[in-house]
């Protein structure tokens, strides 16, 4: 098991996941604190099934207000549900997008090796707001860069992300950037 932490501007906060990467599957658990918009801690667990595809995601989050819980859990074959309800609008998608959390920029940047070799690929994500943990439709693109960078797209959002070998974030500029080092 591995331990990575980032500092998260997109959130003024830190986020740490602890992490287990096997032959095509990924399975962490981790904690974010942010203080923007809200102050807020979440804690979530994520499991991917073969292929680096999201198997399920639960999460906690605390504000204020109070406690949500979200139990996000796709059925592999292209069916997610939210708490048990059905979810059609991401009906497809192969992952979760946990929002101001760099670990889920991971799973689509490992199965088709981006950060290593060249293409570009879109994806319909089950993108997950913070801290109301309401899941959404999202559109993306990744494209390789080079060696360890992807451009991100996301409607007229682009970013340029550094993964490390491996596969995780090193920088995401104006979201995180890790703290620790392997």
């Amino acid at each position: 098991m591995r331990a990575i932490t980032w500092e998260v501007s997109g959130s003024r906060g830190f986020e740490t996941a602890w992490l287990q990467l096997g032959e095509g599957a990924l399975r962490a658990r981790g904690r974010a604190v942010g203080t923007v918009r809200e102050p807020y801690w979440i804690s979530y667990e994520l499991e991917t099934a073969e292929g680096f595809v999201t198997r399920r995601l639960t999460a906690t989050a605390e504000t204020g207000a109070g406690t949500r819980a979200l139990d996000l859990l796709h059925d592999g074959q292209g069916r997610w549900t939210a708490n048990g309800e059905p979810l059609p609008a991401v009906d497809g998608a192969l992952d979760c997008d946990l929002g101001l959390c760099p670990l889920t920029n991971t799973m689509p940047v490992l199965r088709h090796g981006l950060h290593r070799k060249p293409g570009q690929r879109d994806f319909l994500m089950a993108w997950v707001s913070v801290p109301d943990l309401t899941v959404r439709p999202s559109r993306q693109t990744y494209t390789h860069l080079g060696a360890g960078r992807v451009r991100f797209a996301s409607g007229d959002f682009r970013s340029d992300l550094e993964f490390d070998e491996e596969g995780y974030v090193v920088d995401y500029p104006s979201l995180a950037t890790r703290l620790t080092t392997p």
